[in-house]
């Protein structure tokens, strides 16, 4: 296997829809934050691909206009999923893993103030039995908190602590678009959303965009004095049908922990747009008390759609850069009630 390393990242997320720049718009800055940061041209990038939904975006192809971000003369080695940036990465690595190419950048956008998020994800559920039911993502995450808290295995108050963390933490993340810890007490006394969730512990809606760079061996060196590698990568899939779930669990969150080292984790970046699915993570992934989880304030704080759990990786990456810490993993997640999710584990190494 080659040795891959993230050696760059850059993120955007709008804090208000009104004036939300287009997806071009949006990832021309990115894309600049990143040629600064590599010292790279983007005739230097051997291999692009991207995430994004021409249905979230309301038009057929819409991946193609986002190309023009990049330039397509003389012609680019391109490709897109129809996931979040962290498959859109996983993508990469594999490419590079073939040998045809050294470098990649991976980019994904989505704008959800194109229409209703939390409905227009009820067309990703199983297609005969729960779309014609339109239940929205809000709705079902409630339903798992409700399974949880019922059966004994967290409390609202657990719940509490964990956007309580996440809204201190984010308050030194400037990316973040909800911050503000108070105490659990407070947030406990906040009124109802969807019982038994209160607005903060949903992850807030936004637009934005984020990209991520990875390069092999040398060529990652040459841009890093500590670059991020990849050392595992892990990706599992639950059924599609709710009725067959054990909601307080996510076994493809158990059989992705089990094909990468978590040993010596120092910090783990979880992508739980809902409180109670962090601790939902926490089990499966079998996580030492001594982890830290989510310094960024994580997708309670931010989570732009299609880039969210990429972000995960990207902010993991970065305290490996900064020296903070040696190993950390970051978490994607898609699909309703952590249905999939991926693993990525970075490692700095002398």
């Amino acid at each position: 296997m080659r040795d891959v390393a993230v050696v760059g990242f850059a993120q955007r997320q709008m804090p208000e829809f009104d004036g939300s720049p287009t997806c071009v718009e949006l990832l021309v800055p990115l894309l600049a934050e990143c040629y600064e940061q590599t010292g790279w041209t983007r005739r230097d990038v051997g291999f692009w691909c991207s995430g994004s939904s021409d249905y979230l975006a309301g038009r057929s192809f819409s991946f193609v206009q986002a190309v023009d971000a990049i330039g397509v003369i003389p012609p680019v080695n391109e490709s897109h999923v129809e996931m979040d940036l962290a498959w859109a990465m996983y993508e990469a690595w594999i490419k590079i893993q073939t040998g045809e190419v050294d470098t990649a950048l991976v980019y994904a956008f989505g704008k959800s103030s194109a229409g209703v998020l939390r409905r227009s994800l009820s067309l990703q559920l199983e297609p005969y039995t729960m779309t014609p039911l339109w239940p929205d993502t809000v709705s079902l995450a409630a339903l798992q908190a409700r399974v949880g808290i019922d059966a004994g295995v967290w409390d609202k108050a657990a719940m509490a602590e964990v956007a309580n963390r996440s809204l201190t933490d984010a308050e030194k993340n400037e990316y973040s678009i909800r911050k503000g810890g108070s105490s659990v007490e407070e947030l406990l006394a906040r009124p109802m959303y969807a019982d038994p969730l209160r607005k903060h512990d949903c992850s807030p809606v936004t637009d934005g965009a984020a990209a991520i760079v990875l390069a092999a061996g040398d060529k990652a060196r040459e841009v890093r004095e500590k670059p991020a590698w990849i050392s595992g990568l892990s990706h599992f899939v639950d059924p599609m049908s709710m009725g067959t779930r054990d909601l307080t669990r996510s076994p493809s969150a158990a059989r992705a922990a089990a094909g990468v080292d978590l040993s010596g984790v120092e910090v783990a970046e979880l992508h739980a747009p809902f409180s109670h699915q962090e601790l939902i993570l926490r089990r499966e992934l079998g996580l030492a008390d001594d982890v830290r989880i989510n310094p960024s304030g994580g997708a309670l704080t931010s989570n732009p759609m299609f880039s969210g759990g990429g972000i995960r990786i990207g902010e993991a990456a970065a305290r490996i850069w900064s020296g903070e810490i040696s190993k950390a993993v970051g978490h994607a997640t898609s699909g309703p009630a952590l249905q999939q999710n991926l693993l990525c584990t970075l490692e700095g190494r002398s």
